[in-house]
């Protein structure tokens, strides 16, 4: 059950950073449009929107990023047995999960630093844009918890390793 709801949290997530992408080309084409013609007045919003998009796409993909194994992977490493690359797995998570910890914790005064603060050209509420913070946390330690359990699993002998499941199962793997 826990795998499931993960998954779908996980397509909402890819499909919100596509969201955030496609939402965020209307602003930066307004102001490029505004820039070279005359066609199109020059609006001030349309930075700050696209800086509160590129924001919200730089966190989700992390996010994404953080599901799907890609994210903060560097592959130095010899070919190694499963247990070995399960316990490799484990040392490189734990680093990961300490600054999901500090995105959670230092988030959190971050957002609540900017509820009754509103941007100055859009006037939208400031926490709209520190909330990915927190966010970003609370879901990386959501998606590690999962990989960590199985990496646990595998060195102990109690799941096939990664390579012999479906990709479905698998917390890495793009299906």
């Amino acid at each position: 059950m826990f795998r499931r709801i993960t998954l779908w949290y996980s397509r909402l997530l890819s499909w919100l950073l596509v969201a955030s992408v496609a939402v965020l080309i209307i602003p930066v084409s307004l102001q490029i449009f505004s820039r070279y013609t005359e066609l199109i007045p020059s609006y001030i919003w349309t930075e700050e929107l696209a800086r509160f998009c590129f924001i919200w796409s730089i966190m989700l993909g992390a996010m994404v990023g953080i599901r799907e194994g890609t994210h903060f992977v560097v592959d130095l490493w010899p070919a190694m047995n499963a247990r070995a690359q399960a316990a490799l797995r484990l040392v490189a998570a734990v680093f990961v999960l300490l600054f999901a910890l500090v995105f959670l914790w230092w988030g959190m005064d971050f957002t609540r630093f900017a509820f009754k603060r509103i941007s100055e050209l859009a006037e939208l509420p400031l926490w709209y844009i520190h909330l990915p913070w927190p966010l970003a946390g609370a879901t990386w330690i959501l998606f590690l918890g999962e990989q960590m359990w199985d990496d646990l699993r595998v060195m102990a002998g109690k799941a096939p390793p990664a390579s012999s499941r479906p990709p479905e199962e698998i917390p890495g793997s793009i299906t």
